[in-house]
């Protein structure tokens, strides 16, 4: 039987889940942070020397930031200390230590310029938009997103400098335009005379390279770019920066090469002057247009490139080069703007600080005709490989010098003027003097003299006995054959009839400021003068017998001023020989050229007068003469005084003249001779053969003064 006192258990589900266990209460102890497990250390050498490499890396890393936050530190401290020193933008746009001299025609139109010459300031927003971008695309492409430097730039010329044989720093400098602003600037250090021998010294020194000075020019650099916008730091550039020729910058070489504003450029104009900042003197048009218009090209091309001009533009540009104005083309005035520049003050002139104007008396188209026809004559009558040299000068009866030509290179500057600065003996071209002394005496141009042997005797050099050229004599001549036919012995002898020293002082009143000879050679040209002063002298006999200056120079003012500071300092002055005989003279004169040894200046049936004159031994040859409008006088010969071969004053000179003023009359009207044919002759001439005392020389000159003071009537 069954236990019945025992109890079952439910006859019930066991429970399928449970209660969740309840959550454990936080403990209050902070809970312990898990230490990273320690590297193993080695051990051994190699750990050692772990632990050695370890504390250097440690050091060198410590020693580098510390070092650059000082450098950096310092680095900041001197941008804001030259920030602090830079002026304002309009003392930086003009940088010269010369002022500049503009020279104008008699029309007003330029035709040289010397000094330094800066057209106005110029802003890098109102220049040409393609000469911006043309000196960006070529200079500094980034220009617009660095802060002054790039390090790709300096890092690329160093690589470039290197792989051609160069120094690091020398030739490619990877300049930004930032810093070469701040080598225009000189690190804004001003040019001290006493520190520098020259200002090209100075400007050396400015340009080295070095570590040392690149340093310095990053961070003017970079004070530069705080101080200023990228407009205003391209604009101290284009105002600055060289472009040959004597201009500095955009808008003096835009007048220079161009004759117009900077503001007017065209693209190729743009790349031209772009062009000239790498090498101004070497490519400047004025000095090899070619050259220059390919470096432009290749502007051209690298604008187009950077996005500054289409394709259809570049081909156009390409197509159409930028060509030199009229006044470029006349290069710096030649021998003629060198002697305007001599004549007028220093400090206005050779030294000025200022920018000058000079109107003067030139007139280009006299310019070219003397230029053309010395050329001529030398390519057509001279024998090739010749080294003799030749000067003109064309004047006004007034002395307004209108062409003047120094030698046969005429496109120079500096060089030696041959018109003004050789003083060469003048041979037979001196004989008018004497006879316009006779003249004023009272004596015709009728007289006669005897062309004979005659001889006379110097004290302390024995007996002087003068001949013609020819060798021959030709008897009894009337003064006017003697002239025509530059017969030695009747000069000579009408010279010692009136008295040297009066012949003296009719020469020296008429300009020939030399010292003449004292001796009876003086009448034939033994003394020394310029062309210039002989040829201003025949004036004197052209406007009737009153002595002229020579002058080039008729107005000297300031730029932008409009009253002028000076005028001209030469024309007509005193009256040296009467009016009548002057215009007897100009008659026997015009029979030189018509019948004598002039014959070869003869051109377009005008009435011509002038005088040849060849000197001893054949080392000078000379002709002077005139029409109604002009004067003009030829001087050839060698530059060391060698002997001309078959040249006479009547030959190469001669035509030289005709060439020349065959082109100076082109379209002029024939204007006739302002002479006076002479009345029958008074007196004849009966010259000793021996020298006239001094007593006889200075009744001649007492003569000769009561003669003008009574008013000059003929005897």
């Amino acid at each position: 039987m069954s236990n019945t006192s025992k109890r079952r258990r439910p006859l019930v589900a066991d429970k399928r889940y449970s209660k969740p266990a309840a959550k454990p209460k936080p403990s209050k102890k902070a809970p312990q942070k898990r230490r990273k497990p320690k590297r193993p250390v080695r051990g051994g050498i190699i750990g050692f020397f772990l632990t050695i490499f370890r504390w250097i890396f440690r050091l060198i890393w410590n020693v580098i930031w510390r070092s650059s936050a000082v450098v950096l530190l310092i680095l900041l401290l001197s941008v804001g200390y030259v920030f602090t020193t830079l002026p304002n933008l309009s003392e930086l746009l003009d940088g010269r230590a010369r002022g500049s001299v503009t020279l104008l025609d008699r029309e007003g139109d330029v035709f040289a310029w010397r000094g330094d010459q800066f057209g106005g300031a110029v802003r890098a927003d109102t220049v040409s938009p393609h000469l911006r971008n043309a000196v960006v695309a070529t200079e500094d492409k980034r220009f617009y997103r660095h802060l002054g430097i790039s390090p790709r730039g300096v890092a690329s010329a160093v690589r470039i400098n290197l792989s051609e044989g160069r120094g690091p720093l020398s030739g490619h400098g990877g300049s930004t335009i930032t810093q070469q602003v701040a080598k225009l600037l000189c690190l804004g250090k001003p040019y001290d005379a006493n520190e520098w021998k020259s200002e090209g010294d100075y400007v050396r020194d400015c340009r080295r390279s070095s570590l040392s000075r690149k340093a310095q020019e990053a961070i003017f650099a970079l004070a530069m770019e705080a101080k200023y916008s990228k407009d205003d730091i391209l604009s101290i550039y284009l105002n600055r920066a060289y472009m040959g020729g004597g201009a500095y910058g955009a808008e003096a070489a835009s007048n220079r090469y161009f004759g117009k504003s900077a503001s007017r450029l065209s693209i190729p104009e743009g790349a031209m002057l772009a062009g000239l900042l790498t090498a101004p003197s070497t490519l400047s048009p004025t000095q090899n247009l070619e050259r220059s218009q390919n470096r432009a090209a290749t502007v051209v091309r690298m604008m187009r490139e950077q996005g500054y001009v289409s394709p259809e533009e570049e081909a156009i540009a390409q197509a159409n080069p930028a060509v030199l104005s009229k006044a470029a083309k006349q290069q710096v005035g030649g021998y003629y703007a060198d002697w305007v520049m001599s004549s007028g003050p220093e400090f206005f002139t050779r030294n000025t600080t200022e920018d000058v104007i000079i109107r003067t008396t030139l007139d280009q188209r006299l310019q070219k005709a003397a230029e053309e026809g010395l050329q001529w004559v030398f390519d057509n009558k001279v024998s090739a490989g010749s080294k003799a040299q030749a000067a003109i000068v064309v004047m006004d009866a007034d002395g307004a010098v209108r062409a003047m030509v120094g030698g046969r290179a005429t496109k120079v500057t500096g060089a030696f003027n041959r018109a003004t600065q050789a003083m060469r003996q003048t041979g037979s071209a001196f004989k008018p003097f004497v006879y316009a002394t006779a003249l004023d005496l009272g004596y015709s141009p009728l007289d006669m003299i005897n062309d004979a042997a005659y001889c006379l005797n110097i004290p302390g050099s024995g007996e002087w006995c003068p001949n013609n050229y020819t060798k021959k004599f030709e008897g009894p001549v009337t003064m006017t054959r003697a002239l025509e036919a530059s017969l030695n012995i009747p000069a000579v002898k009408i010279s010692e009839s009136v008295g040297r020293d009066l012949v003296r002082r009719v020469a020296s009143d008429f300009g020939i400021k030399s010292v003449l000879a004292d001796g009876p050679a003086l009448a034939l040209g033994a003394s020394e003068s310029t062309l210039l002063e002989m040829t201003g002298a025949y004036a004197g006999i052209l406007n009737g017998g009153s002595a002229v200056t020579p002058f080039g120079l008729l107005e000297l003012s300031l730029l932008g001023d409009d009253e002028p500071l000076m005028g001209t300092g030469g024309g007509i002055e005193e009256r040296v020989i009467q009016e009548s005989s002057a215009r007897q003279l100009i008659w026997m004169m015009e029979k030189v050229v018509r019948q004598g040894t002039g014959k070869r200046a003869q051109f377009g049936g005008r009435e011509i007068a002038g005088k040849t004159g060849t000197t001893q031994g054949a080392k000078d040859a000379w002709f002077i003469g005139f029409t109604g409008d002009y004067v003009a006088g030829v001087w050839m010969g060698y530059d060391d005084n060698t002997k001309l071969k078959g040249v006479t004053g009547g030959g190469l000179p001669a035509d030289i003249w005709r060439e020349t003023m065959q082109r100076v009359h082109e379209g002029v009207p024939i204007k006739p001779l302002p002479m006076q044919e002479p009345k029958q002759p008074q007196q004849v001439a009966q010259p000793t053969e021996v020298v006239p005392d001094s007593n006889a020389n200075n009744r001649n000159i007492i003569e000769n003064l009561l003669f003008n003071l009574l008013g000059g009537n003929d005897r």
